[in-house]
């Protein structure tokens, strides 16, 4: 097992469960290929900076993913089946495909109650892997463009551009430094978020992480997240996630979290 995205020597609606269900059946029935599963982008902030091999695909699946914060007097919750499809190019390209078929959102506010549901934005974003004569060291840019195409009560109301930086760097065998950085800009304004992690291999089937993040939005609001969370590889194709963050400080999310089935198709 190679947990890549560390380093390397390198309310949930039944709909979203039965599409995680079919996934992970679909993931332990397919047949080995020869090429190797070089790790995921779940769970956690960031990205993996390794790239699939030309034509691999890899789905990951939100089983659900969900938020809770607090605003001027109102509670929201969301809850969402994001998908993210990854599709290797070569060259150390990838091309990932993003949304989420389904999202339940509940305010609260005053003791009324309002409930939203349908589907999400999408998204399309390619990573491409940067060289490092290190072995030890990895990283890696993402560029993403969030379109506004979601149900019309969930979607944004602006398109949404953003850029990423991954850095890892293997300590040892079992210890992974990671660092990721990025902006996300939206009707000329933007949006910074840092965040660092510690990850942890107790065995070649098991993850364990830790992270802190800083956030700065548009909207001058700031704070910071902490959080940590595991990874479990069921087989060589199929990987199951949990994880959450809670706030520390300031005006952002007071909890973020979710499960996750992550499955690698080889080409």
């Amino acid at each position: 097992m190679d947990f890549s995205r560390y380093g390397r020597p390198r309310p949930v609606h039944i709909a979203a469960r039965r599409c995680g269900l079919a996934l992970l059946g679909l993931g332990l029935a397919a047949p080995a290929w020869a090429d190797t599963n070089p790790g995921y982008d779940r769970p956690g902030l960031g990205f993996t900076p390794v790239a699939l091999a030309p034509g691999a695909v890899t789905v990951e699946q939100g089983l659900p993913d969900w938020t809770r914060g607090a605003q001027d007097g109102s509670t929201t919750t969301l809850y969402s089946a994001d998908t993210l499809i990854r599709l290797g190019l070569g060259h150390q390209l990838e091309l990932q495909l993003g949304g989420s078929l389904y999202n339940y959102q509940q305010t609260r506010e005053a003791g009324r109650s309002e409930v939203r549901e349908g589907h999400g934005d999408s998204s399309l974003s390619l990573k491409y892997v940067l060289p490092s004569s290190q072995p030890a060291f990895s990283w890696g840019l993402l560029g993403s463009v969030v379109f506004t195409d979601g149900a019309p009560a969930l979607r944004s109301p602006q398109r949404q551009y953003l850029l990423g930086l991954q850095l890892n760097l293997q300590v040892d065998s079992r210890n992974i430094l990671g660092a990721y950085a990025q902006d996300l800009r939206s009707g000329g304004s933007d949006s910074e978020l840092i965040a660092v992690s510690e990850n942890y291999l107790p065995s070649a089937d098991w993850m364990l992480y830790a992270e802190a993040a800083l956030e700065h939005n548009a909207a001058s609001r700031s704070g910071m997240l902490v959080g940590a969370g595991a990874g479990w590889q069921v087989s060589e194709r199929v990987q199951l996630d949990a994880g959450f963050r809670r706030r520390l400080y300031g005006q952002v999310n007071d909890w973020e979290g979710g499960l996750g089935v992550s499955i690698y198709f080889g080409h």
